[in-house]
């Protein structure tokens, strides 16, 4: 899922840059203190999983568990990712510091849509509907991931249109798999720690 440099226009480049600018700013004021482990666990967790990838035809897919990110840590699944997706690039040449921002954003942002039309369902008094509200929102993260990505490239050149496709067929299985993952990580988390899931955002400073 990650862009790498020299893919897309310049365009493209500079508006994910500065709206992925905006979402880790957003992301720093909404992260208090308590959650500060929570986001290094799940940056962590985010840079193992995307380092396996699997092959698939001419592409490869991984996981992501955005979803689960963006459903513990709402807009602070911002800078949490971007860490990950920084080292990654840093140490590993996945992806790009070029295209950083944008990586950051189709990411990132699915992960916030995801805590808000989820938040509610996981945050419910029943672990199994709480677990099922995770899997839509680990399945539904993947499916706007991909869509982002796949914009991402159109709007770079009518070329890269067929690669946008691609990206959406090759991840369907990783659609299915980060909802049961996420699924079952949310069941399990709400029997030793349910206050993970809120269903109000996380904030400091009084900040909403």
């Amino acid at each position: 899922m990650h862009i790498v440099d020299g893919a897309l226009s310049t365009e493209v480049v500079l508006a994910g840059s500065i709206l992925a600018v905006g979402g880790v700013a957003l992301g720093l004021r909404k992260l208090p203190m308590e959650r500060i482990p929570a986001a290094g666990i799940l940056s962590a967790t985010f840079f193992v999983a995307s380092l396996i990838h699997v092959p698939i035809g001419p592409s490869s897919v991984h996981l992501i568990l955005n979803g689960l990110a963006g459903l513990v840590l709402g807009w602070a699944a911002f800078p949490a990712l971007f860490v990950g997706l920084l080292l990654q690039a840093v140490f590993f040449g996945f992806g790009g510091v070029t295209v950083l921002g944008v990586n950051t954003l189709n990411i990132a942002l699915p992960a916030v849509a995801v805590y808000y039309l989820c938040r509610y369902g996981v945050a419910s008094k029943s672990d199994v509907a709480a677990a099922i509200w995770g899997g839509i929102g680990g399945a539904l993260s993947i499916v706007l991931t991909t869509v982002m990505v796949g914009l991402s490239l159109a709007f770079s050149g009518e070329e890269f249109v067929p690669a946008a496709k691609l990206v959406f067929v090759t991840h369907m299985p990783v659609m299915a798999i980060e909802g049961l993952l996420t699924g079952f990580a949310v069941y399990l988390a709400r029997k030793v720690k349910p206050e993970l899931f809120l269903s109000s955002e996380p904030s400091s400073g009084g900040v909403r």
